[in-house]
């Protein structure tokens, strides 16, 4: 992979709920030319900083996106095969590299793989693509599905026209323009089948970037396995808010430091939100921290993402039920002038903090030290070979005072700086943060 990635910030994106799908593709009728509605929003996404637009599912699928039914078809909500190539000639002319997400774990029941497995018998070519239990009567087989959802059936990853399926799948919309694929629920999939795909994938596109979604378990061993680029980190997106929260920072300087001994490994994809947990602004207890999230998640080693919504404090919790990522996978406004006037305040402050890292590449591999910590206040630096920064939190209601052995000036933030020979005193604000360099 080249090293484009290390400049890479991600506006992460649902698009079926970003453009006000239907629930089931069934309710459109015939191809609804949608994917237009995301291009209206791309000069946005390049103001607010970002390099690249990771998009969620995009094939067909007959509910949600992840019951993928084609990976070859543009769901019909969303489009056709032009509207997609409009897209990637729009997002090519403002600079913009493209992600998209692939689901394969698993298949929608309409999938016409899984309709021919069960109506053709064990015997059919289809049939050894699932993990099915034929019954002696003759009737529909027992099948095994993801995670208990019966409308996800899980593909059988040790069948080689499976490997051959997805290796096609992923260099077909690579040749398309794409420029890397999350792998959804990449923990789940036996990691051999990787190790079987992705050479096939990089052999003809070696700069694509790949990276698998995982949530629990040992982050650098699966990347060690599976021949992934990086893999989500939850482990310090937990971390964050929750420190956050329970005023407690010494829970995020563990995970800290957990995470400087992954950057010894590979490069996690980081974030403070995605399509699948409660947002941001809504997570945090006191909303005046929703600065201090992003600033640890801008100043710490990965390939960050903002989630689309976030960045206006867009508000939203997952619950667990039918229906329960509706309020974090809403449709946005026709143009972002439509948008509310309250969140273009946490806008301009994303904009600030993504242009400060672009401005400063090298984060991408940063390491972090402890120089000061407490419950409530710490100060860290931020280091990869000779560059380096420092990051000021506070989460109390009184200011705080520290010292930094350096002399700095502000990047970013409210700090009352003094300067004393080779060091700096600091001051900052009830519930401020800095970024000094």
């Amino acid at each position: 992979m080249s090293n484009w990635i290390e400049h890479a910030v991600w506006w992460h994106v649902y698009p079926l709920g970003f453009v006000g799908a239907e629930r089931e593709a069934g309710a459109c009728a015939g191809v609804a030319h949608r994917l237009e509605h995301l291009v209206r929003w791309l000069d946005y996404a390049v103001e607010l900083g970002v390099s690249g637009i990771l998009l969620g599912p995009i094939f067909a699928s007959s509910t949600h996106g992840y019951d993928t039914i084609d990976h070859f078809l543009i769901d019909r909500r969303l489009g056709d095969d032009a509207d997609f190539d409009a897209f990637v000639e729009a997002a090519r002319r403002r600079g913009l590299r493209i992600i998209l997400d692939g689901v394969f774990n698993h298949v929608g029941r309409d999938s016409p793989h899984f309709l021919r497995a069960i109506t053709g018998g064990p015997r059919s070519s289809d049939a050894s693509w699932f993990h099915l239990t034929w019954p002696p009567d003759g009737k529909e087989p027992d099948c095994a599905v993801f995670e208990g959802h019966h409308q996800l059936v899980t593909l059988n990853h040790h069948e080689p026209a499976v490997v051959d399926y997805v290796i096609r799948v992923m260099n077909h919309w690579l040749d398309r323009g794409a420029d890397g694929w999350r792998l959804d629920a990449a923990y789940a999939v036996p990691r051999q089948f990787w190790q079987r795909v992705l050479p096939a994938v990089r052999a003809q596109h070696p700069d694509a970037y790949v990276f698998g979604e995982v949530i629990h378990g040992d982050y650098a061993g699966f990347v060690d396995e599976t021949g992934v680029d990086a893999v989500t980190q939850y482990e310090l997106w937990k971390a964050i808010w929750s420190a956050l929260n329970d005023r407690n920072l010494h829970e995020l300087a563990w995970a800290l430091a957990r995470h400087n001994a992954m950057i010894d490994r590979f490069v996690p994809q980081t974030f403070i939100g995605n399509h699948d947990v409660t947002r941001i602004a809504s997570q945090l207890l006191d909303e005046r921290h929703i600065p201090h999230a992003l600033v640890i998640l801008m100043t710490c080693g990965g390939t960050p993402s903002i989630y689309a919504g976030d960045e206006q404090a867009f508000r939203g919790i997952k619950e667990r039920r039918a229906g329960g990522d509706d309020a974090i996978r809403p449709a946005f406004p026709v143009a972002p002038a439509e948008l509310a006037s309250f969140g273009w305040r946490v806008y301009r402050l994303h904009q600030e903090l993504i242009g400060l890292r672009r401005r400063h590449p090298w984060l991408h591999r940063a390491k972090s030290r402890m120089i000061e910590l407490r419950n409530t206040d710490l100060v860290f630096e931020a280091f990869d070979n000779g560059n380096r920064l420092w990051v000021a939190l506070n989460l109390a209601d009184a200011a705080v005072a520290r010292t930094i052995d350096a002399a700095v000036d502000r990047l970013a933030g409210s700090v009352a700086l003094r300067r004393a020979g080779a060091k700096t005193a600091l001051t900052l604000p009830p519930h401020g943060w800095a970024i000094l360099g």
